[in-house]
């Protein structure tokens, strides 16, 4: 096959692209120019995309000895990945943008230029299995988890969909340990084999999110609450925050029983962020918009019932277990799939500090059965802050 790996600069990507290389595909590299600015360096292993990262992908292609590109989609990641980051915590969400960037960039933007072009498929680094399964009917590729759960990266690539697993090539996939990632990339001369990884929010470098917002979306002050709408201290900005945030509240009042407080709400119209309890955070139930669901694993449920322990016998609804981050704890749950691309959840385990604009992704064992964004929680103890 023609394939086109993605090399970001680090060392999963280019130990993928050597895999391509090995699998006898015919392998040609690209590193995506994300960043406006180019002159910036990563600081220490925040960020990614920079002009390094850009250097170190074409050492690594010239290794390989395959042909390297880079294309320039600093544009289309302004315009969608960044542009979606401050809309949603501005309207109160806390969004994902690594999420956002798969959808838009990697296996959109990247795939569909890539198949314009002949190529057959794209590799990336990325730590997922793509796994084919015989049926009556054909095959069916499922999307599971990485071998490495510690790395397992299933919960951003959700948002591809069924279709696109087609089209991809994950040669990490059944890798145990990064350290093996490593030893392979010093054993072929690879420089990037020492090379830290890269976390934190690509498009700020620095990994301080609130100085970002409020260069961006300018000082916003208002009111911290409780949930008897009593002003307990004040923000320079209610978009700065996110459900479950503990850190950087500013409260000058203790709580009455002296334990910690956290965030509970944000009320991006009132610019109020509301506080309360550990225990206030608990959810109950989970709906979210813009599914993905693969391989028909969710039949649609047709009904307008709401959500009820009474219903969930029902063959619509499908017992799983629900992930709301990226490395955070999959919970037991039962979901089902509404029409317009909905979700709805009922949480059998504890799940706690849920925000709007997360992804929510759903599994079986390791196979993902389907991804949405979060609109709404539903707490065990819903705070009701005093009226406006």
């Amino acid at each position: 096959m023609r394939v086109l790996a993605a090399l970001s600069g680090g060392v999963d990507s280019a130990v993928a692209a050597a895999r391509a290389v090995d699998a006898g595909h015919e392998v040609v590299g690209v590193h995506l120019a994300l960043s406006r600015s180019r002159d910036q360096f990563r600081t220490g292993s925040r960020g990614c995309c920079s002009i390094e990262d850009a250097g170190d992908a074409r050492r690594a292609a010239d290794v390989l000895g395959i042909p390297f590109y880079v294309w320039d989609l600093s544009e289309r990641f302004e315009d969608t990945v960044v542009t979606d980051f401050l809309a949603e915590y501005e309207a109160g969400r806390t969004p994902n943008p690594c999420v956002r960037c798969n959808e838009h960039i990697k296996f959109e933007a990247l795939l569909d230029k890539a198949l314009a072009l002949g190529f057959d498929a794209v590799c990336t680094g990325h730590y997922a299995r793509v796994v084919t399964v015989p049926t009556a009917a054909g095959t069916v590729r499922e999307l599971h988890r990485s071998a490495n759960l510690a790395k397992d990266q299933s919960y951003v690539l959700a948002v591809m969909g069924e279709e696109r697993l087609g089209r991809v090539i994950f040669p990490l996939g059944d890798v145990v340990s990064k350290d093996e990632v490593r030893a392979e990339a010093a054993a072929r001369g690879l420089g990037v084999s020492a090379k830290p990884d890269s976390y934190d929010i690509c498009f700020v470098a620095d990994g301080d999110t609130p100085r970002f917002l409020r260069e961006r979306l300018g000082s916003r002050p208002g009111d911290v609450v409780d949930t008897d709408g009593r002003v307990v201290g004040r923000h320079d900005g209610a978009y700065a925050f996110t459900v479950g945030q503990r850190k950087g509240l500013s409260i000058g009042h203790p709580a009455p029983d002296g334990k910690p407080r956290y965030v509970l709400e944000v009320e991006p119209v009132g610019n109020r962020v509301v506080v309360g309890s550990a225990d206030e955070l608990d959810v109950d139930r989970v709906v979210a918009e813009g599914a993905v669901v693969f391989g028909g694993a969710m039949p649609v449920d047709g009904s307008t019932r709401a959500a009820d322990d009474a219903l969930r016998g029902a063959g619509a609804w499908v017992a799983c277990l629900a992930q709301v981050r990226a490395h955070g704890d999959a919970v037991e749950a039962t979901a089902r799939a509404m029409p317009g691309g909905r979700l709805e959840i009922v949480v059998d385990g504890r799940l706690r500090g849920v925000a709007p604009g997360q992804s929510v992704v759903l599994y079986d064992g390791t196979r993902v059965l389907g991804q949405a964004t979060i609109s709404r929680a539903e707490r065990r103890s819903a705070p009701v802050a005093a009226a406006r």
